[in-house]
C-alpha cells in the first residue's frame, strides 16, 4: 500500500479536503497583515521584564491555573467575582475546547459570514456541522437568517465577534439580544478588538445563563505570547476545564503576561495612537477612491472599485509592505483588502505606496 493509499485511508475526507491557515512571508517587509500592535515596549519596562524572565524556573511545570495571570485580567477588564476565568494557547485553543465540549454527534456550530475563519476550521476539525450564515450586503446582521438556522437546527454553539473581522464593525445590540434570547445553545461572544471599540459585552454574563465571553491579549501588543480567555459562569467553565490540557500556559507566558497586566496603562495607550491613525487612515483610503468601511478594530476593510485588488495587494509587496487580499474568500468580499493600522510612519509609507501604484 503507498503512502497516499494509507492517507486516505486513515485520514478523515474532511482534513484531506482542508488546507492549512496561510499565514505570508513577511521578512522585511512592514507588516499590515495580521492585526498585530505594531509598538514595542519602552526601555525601561523591557529590561525589568528581562529580569523576570531570568527568574523563571523552566526545569518546573507552570502553574496549571496561572493565578497571577487571572488576576490581573480580573483588575484590567473589570471581571465581577461570580464569574470564572479559563486561559487558552490563543483564543483559537478556547474555541477549539468549546467545540469539544459540545461535539455530540449531529451538533452544529452557527456563526455569520464573513467572520473569523478558525470558526468553521475547528468545527470540521472536530467532526461538527457548521452553518455560515451570509450578512447582508452593509455587514450588518441577517437576523432571520440566523433565526432560521436556530430554530431549525438548534445550535450547540454560535459565535457572534464583537467587532467582527474582517468587517472591522459592531452589530445592532437588538439583533445581538434577538439571537441570544432565541437560542437555546451557549453563545459565545469574541471580543478579540476590544480594546478599539466602543462596546463591550461583560455585563451580558448577568443578562443570560448561555453566554460566554473571549478575549484575547494579542491584539493589544502580546501576540506572540499566545494568551486568549473565556469568561463565564463557574458551572459552564467547569465543564469546559475538563478537556483543556493540563499546563497549557507555559512558564514564560504566565510570567510575561502577568507583567504586562501591571503595565497595562502602556498598552491601553498604544491602543490609544492606533485609533487615532486608524482615523487617519480611513479618510486618506477614502481620498484615494478606495469604498473603505467604518471600522471599531485596528483594520481597516476597503473595497477596491477599479477591480484591481489583487493586483494591488502583489504591487504592495513590490514596495515591502504586506496587507491582506480578502478578494475570493467571501462573495461579499470582492474587491477587498484589509489593512492593519500601524504605526504613523508605517500608515504613511502605505499611503505613498498606494499612490504611486494608482
Amino acid at each position: 500500500m503507498s503512502i497516499e493509499q494509507k492517507i486516505t485511508q486513515l485520514i478523515r475526507p474532511e482534513i484531506r479536503a482542508l488546507h492549512a491557515y496561510p499565514v505570508g512571508d513577511a521578512s522585511g517587509m512592514i507588516k499590515l497583515d495580521a492585526m498585530e500592535n505594531p509598538y514595542q515596549w519602552p526601555a525601561d519596562m523591557v529590561q525589568e521584564w528581562q529580569g523576570i524572565l531570568a527568574n523563571c524556573a523552566l526545569n518546573r511545570y507552570p502553574h496549571p491555573t496561572a493565578p497571577e495571570v487571572t488576576a490581573g485580567l480580573r483588575e484590567v477588564m473589570n471581571v465581577p467575582a461570580q464569574y470564572d476565568i479559563l486561559l487558552g494557547n490563543g483564543s483559537d485553543e478556547i474555541i477549539q475546547l468549546l467545540a469539544m465540549a459540545v461535539a455530540n454527534p449531529g451538533a452544529t456550530i452557527l456563526a455569520p459570514e464573513p467572520g473569523f475563519v478558525m470558526y468553521k476550521m475547528i468545527a470540521t476539525f472536530v467532526g461538527l456541522n457548521y452553518v455560515g450564515v451570509p450578512l447582508n450586503e452593509d455587514f450588518s446582521l441577517d437576523v432571520d437568517g440566523m433565526l432560521a438556522v436556530i430554530a431549525q437546527q438548534q445550535p450547540q454553539l454560535i459565535f457572534l465577534a464583537q467587532p467582527n473581522n474582517p468587517t472591522g464593525n459592531l452589530w445592532a445590540e437588538a439583533d445581538l439580544t434577538a439571537i441570544v434570547e432565541a437560542s437555546d445553545g451557549l453563545v459565545v461572544l469574541d471580543e478579540a478588538y476590544l480594546p478599539f471599540s466602543s462596546r463591550n459585552h461583560l455585563d451580558w454574563l448577568d443578562r443570560y445563563d448561555n453566554v460566554l465571553v473571549m478575549r484575547t491579549l494579542s491584539k493589544v501588543g502580546l501576540a506572540g505570547l499566545r494568551l486568549g480567555m473565556l469568561f463565564g459562569r463557574p458551572e459552564w467553565l467547569n465543564e469546559i476545564n475538563k478537556i483543556r490540557m493540563p499546563y497549557n500556559i507555559n512558564v514564560l507566558t504566565q510570567a510575561s503576561a502577568a507583567f504586562a497586566l501591571k503595565h497595562f496603562d502602556v498598552l491601553d495607550q498604544q491602543c490609544a495612537e492606533l485609533k487615532q491613525q486608524r482615523e487617519w487612515l480611513f479618510a486618506e483610503l477614502q481620498a484615494l477612491g478606495f469604498a473603505a468601511y467604518k471600522s471599531e478594530a485596528n483594520f481597516i476593510l476597503a473595497r477596491v472599485k477599479t477591480d484591481n485588488a489583487r493586483e494591488i495587494f502583489e504591487a504592495l509587496k513590490t514596495h515591502k509592505i504586506l496587507i491582506k487580499c480578502m478578494d475570493g474568500a467571501h462573495p461579499l468580499l470582492a474587491q477587498c483588502l484589509r489593512f492593519t493600522v500601524g504605526k504613523a510612519g508605517e500608515n504613511q509609507a502605505l499611503i505613498t505606496a498606494l499612490k504611486a501604484i494608482l
